[in-house]
């Protein structure tokens, strides 16, 4: 093989001959490992300061090779410069063009590193850069529910179990029910990327290398926290990717439960909540349709996310150490992650920012299904009634109104004597949905003053997290 043409693969020499097509099809991976390029080129570039460090390129190679590699970052970022045919992988593509612009010096950049740490090292960068995007798309769909909870503080609305009418809670607080899991969601991904923070380049294709070079100045460079401890972890290790995958399917979780919230909402039977035209969908048969179909996506995504979770555990679960070429198989779930996040994200936080919240509907609903039950039992208990006798008198009191097809409020106060020797007239006190969300005062409740307080914390924690995603 001349100077004048390069290789195209990083192996060989052992080989009298080139593979056969049905191995190279099998083995390709630029198909979906180009989107690493950026990333290869900056380790790259780390790479070439150590190994001149090490007394391995002089002044002026490392010059050429610096503008060979800055010229061939922008060349593939704008298009100019695309893996070929013949192109087995991301590295495979990116030494070809390297030797194109320097010739047999690019080849000195092989020096002291596998495929093995860089494809490692690629993809912790490319998951570090990439959790800070979904910690910013993560936190406007906060936003936009907090701005929803703000606008609607006040709003009354029925809380429920068992998707049965339980006691009446603020909407707002209802709404914050969804921003707390996403908050827990971004604190895990910070916490993934201080374990994310190790750098395997330098650990080679297992062994390390008999090379002066030095893995703790390259990860420090690419702004890890330190190097990897072993050798041989550095380059089987992804539990990183597992673990992403991992936060990945629980954000895809909470999305569908805050989805399926969103269908029901806008049924005709809650009518809670009208969507935006601009994030809803029609039919093709019914003229009056009107389809949360952004809701429904978010709630069908979290499926493909769980399964991209499930395939890279199956993938790592019999490897022996160190490096398997199955190992091929963690980037194509982890991407789809990362697509699937990036793409979910933004379209559940417009449409939640602009629905539109019935607010006269939720407050006279709230108290449906004899909501305030268990406000006569505790009234009850305070003034000194067992909770067993309280509960037992106030559930043949609701037996009584389902007879009678009335509310609470509306039995007389000779029928609740008759009901119950504990249900005297004062509980009437007890029986207005306003009185009953001022006295869920504790810590967390969702009394008026405890949702405001909770509002004005959330909102700290999301500015916080906003302003971590883009320290990096």
């Amino acid at each position: 093989m001349t100077e004048s043409s390069p290789p195209t693969r990083l192996w060989g020499g052992r080989f009298s001959g080139g593979p056969a097509e049905a191995l190279s099809r099998l083995s390709m991976s630029v198909q979906f490992d180009w989107r690493l390029a950026p990333y290869d080129l900056l380790a790259s570039r780390a790479h070439a300061r150590v190994l001149h460090s090490a007394g391995l390129l002089d002044d002026a190679e490392l010059q050429r090779v610096m503008v060979a590699l800055q010229e061939l970052d922008h060349d593939a970022r704008h298009g100019m410069f695309r893996p070929d045919a013949e192109d087995e992988d991301v590295h495979t593509a990116l030494e070809r063009g390297l030797l194109e612009r320097v010739g047999v010096l690019g080849g000195k950049l092989r020096a002291g590193r596998s495929r093995n740490d860089q494809v490692a090292t690629d993809l912790r960068l490319y998951l570090r850069d990439h959790v800070r995007q979904i910690v910013g798309r993560i936190t406007e769909l906060q936003t936009a529910m907090i701005d929803q909870a703000e606008r609607n503080a006040d709003v009354p609305a029925p809380g429920m179990t068992h998707m049965q009418h339980a006691q009446p809670v603020l909407f707002a607080h209802h709404l914050l029910a969804h921003v707390h899991p996403l908050v827990r969601d971004i604190e895990r991904l910070k916490d993934w990327d201080r374990r994310a923070a190790v750098s395997p380049l330098g650990a080679g294709a297992l062994a390390g290398s008999s090379l002066p070079l030095d893995p703790e100045a390259v990860a420090s460079e690419l702004g890890f926290a330190s190097a990897a401890a072993n050798s041989i972890d550095a380059v089987s290790d992804r539990d990183f990717a597992a673990e992403f995958l991992f936060c990945a399917a629980l954000i895809g979780v909470h999305l569908s439960r805050l989805g399926e919230e969103i269908v029901l909402w806008t049924t005709r039977e809650f009518r809670w909540v009208e969507l935006d035209d601009a994030f809803s969908t029609g039919s093709s048969i019914m003229p009056q349709k009107k389809n949360p179909d952004v809701a429904e996506l978010a709630r069908g995504k979290a499926g493909r996310l769980i399964g991209d979770l499930v395939t890279l555990l199956t993938v790592l679960k019999g490897l022996p150490l160190a490096y398997d070429r199955d190992l091929q198989e963690d980037k194509e779930p982890v991407f789809d992650a990362v697509d699937t996040l990036l793409l979910v994200l933004p379209a559940v936080a417009g449409m939640v920012s602009t629905m539109q919240v019935d607010a006269v509907r939720l407050t006279n609903t709230a108290a449906d299904g004899y909501a305030l039950a268990t406000d006569v039992a505790e009234h009850l208990v305070r003034k000194g009634v067992p909770f067993r006798d309280a509960h037992e008198a106030v559930g043949h009191l609701v037996v009584w109104c389902t007879v009678h097809e009335c509310e609470l409020a509306d039995v007389s106060d000779s029928d609740l004597a008759t009901v119950s020797k504990h249900l005297t007239p004062d509980v009437r006190d007890v029986l207005s949905v306003e009185g009953a969300l001022a006295s869920r005062s504790a810590p967390g409740g969702t009394a008026p003053k405890r949702v405001r307080e909770q509002l004005d914390a959330v909102r700290d924690q999301v500015h916080a997290h906003a302003s971590w995603a883009t320290a990096h």
